[in-house]
Order: C-alpha cells, then sequence, then structure tokens
C-alpha cells in the first residue's frame, strides 16, 4: 500500500485540489498524511472536513515546527513500504507516480521525480532556484554517476525501511531528498529517477528559503561527491 507524506503550511486554497488530484491520477488503497506545526494552520479545517468522507486521509501534527520535522514526523507513521513525499503546491505531476512505484516493484530502494532527464521539465519558478537546482543535478551526474540528474526534487519515492536504515540528518528543510539520495548512493542502494513536469505554484507562499537552506544543501552535495562507500 502507498504511504503519502504532504507537509502543508496554510494551503488552505491548493489542499482541495491536491485531494482532487490524488482520486484522479492514483489507485487505492492509500493512506495521505497530511502534516501540519500549528493548529491554525489554515489546512486544517479543510483537511477535517474532507478527512470525513475519507478515511484514508489522517491529519498528524508534527512535533516541531518546519518541514523536516513535518518530515520526519511523517515517516515515524510508516514502518514498511513505499512512501512517496509529496508537496501541497500542486507542483508535483502526480501522473508519473506509477512509473515511479514500477520501479520500487523491480527492486529501487529510491525514485526520484526528475525535471532534468530526456522527457522532463521545469515550468516557472525563480530563476536562480532553478539554475543552482539544475547544476547541482547535472555535475553530480556527469562527475560522479549519480543516479538521478535532479538531485533536490523533494517529490520522491522511498522505501520506508530504507528511510529508517540511512537515517534522517537534515535539519532545516528540504536538503533532506539530497541527503537520503545522497547516503543510499554511497550504500550502494539501487536507485532510478523517472521524468516529471514540475509547475510552480499558483497560489500560496513558498516556505522554501534559499539563502538559509544552500550551507545546509552544499554540506550534502560534498557528502556525494567523495564518492560510493558502505556506510
Amino acid at each position: 500500500m502507498l504511504n503519502i507524506l504532504v507537509p502543508v503550511y496554510n494551503e488552505a486554497q491548493n489542499f482541495p485540489r491536491l485531494i482532487e488530484q490524488v482520486e484522479r491520477h492514483l489507485r487505492m488503497p492509500l493512506v495521505l498524511y497530511m502534516l501540519y506545526d500549528f493548529d491554525e494552520d489554515t489546512t486544517v479545517p479543510v483537511a477535517r472536513e474532507l478527512a470525513r468522507t475519507r478515511p484514508w486521509l489522517r491529519l498528524v501534527k508534527s512535533r516541531a515546527r518546519g518541514v523536516v520535522h513535518a518530515l520526519r514526523t511523517g515517516f515515524e507513521q510508516v514502518q514498511h513500504g513505499p512512501v512517496l513525499v509529496l508537496m501541497s503546491d500542486l507542483s508535483d505531476d502526480l501522473r508519473c507516480v506509477e512509473p515511479m512505484l514500477e520501479c520500487y516493484r523491480r527492486g529501487y530502494r529510491i525514485v526520484c521525480a526528475s525535471r532534468y532527464m530526456h522527457g522532463g521539465r521545469q515550468v516557472g519558478g525563480p530563476f536562480v532556484k532553478r539554475l543552482l537546482s539544475r547544476l547541482a543535478g547535472v555535475s553530480l551526474h556527469v562527475l560522479i554517476g549519480f543516479p538521478t540528474q535532479d538531485a533536490t526534487n523533494n517529490f520522491r519515492l522511498y522505501d520506508a525501511a530504507t528511510v529508517q536504515q540511512l537515517q534522517i540528518e537534515s535539519d532545516a528543510g528540504f536538503e533532506l531528498a539530497l541527503e537520503l539520495t545522497a547516503k543510499a548512493f554511497r550504500a550502494g542502494l539501487p536507485i532510478a529517477e523517472v521524468p516529471t513536469i514540475w509547475r510552480d505554484r499558483t497560489a500560496g507562499t513558498s516556505r522554501f528559503r534559499l539563502l538559509k537552506w544552500l550551507p545546509r544543501y552544499l554540506r550534502w552535495y560534498g557528502y556525494a561527491l567523495t564518492g560510493r562507500r558502505m556506510l
């Protein structure tokens, strides 16, 4: 059964549309964990109303504020099986989830949705953020054979037991995806990528803070560059 982790921050406008997309594109059974930081989040009453008729939708309050703590809390809910990290801003294309699951069934422990491989695309978003993200992914792929050309996209499918094995060290935000993928790469675990089309949000406010999180990304970029070895 697919488990989906969706961290939210005042996504009252986007969340009902996300649920519509889940119901349109994904197969049941599944469990979607909506991860929120505080009770006043505007997403909470909207999600509670939706959950009244959707037993597969569960609201989980994070143990601390911040997206990385939300995702940590989410991973604690799932001990085995496939876990999809999905953004609530409608930027991720759910049509590529079934190909991601097919890779998982074939034994891949992390499956990356890639904007930069053949067939992938990125629509919108800040220029500097797009440039740095592409440079990071393509350079790692060329220099050391990193198994995805999109190292920083958080739209990922993980094996829950693998996440427990690798252990999350990130303490800021979305660098978590690069951390886990770099650790899996160095451990020699099978990693795959599938093309995706990413579109910038049209409603709400992003919590991505480039200058604040860039040093964390650089840490895991350097970790990946040191090459492949068993943990």
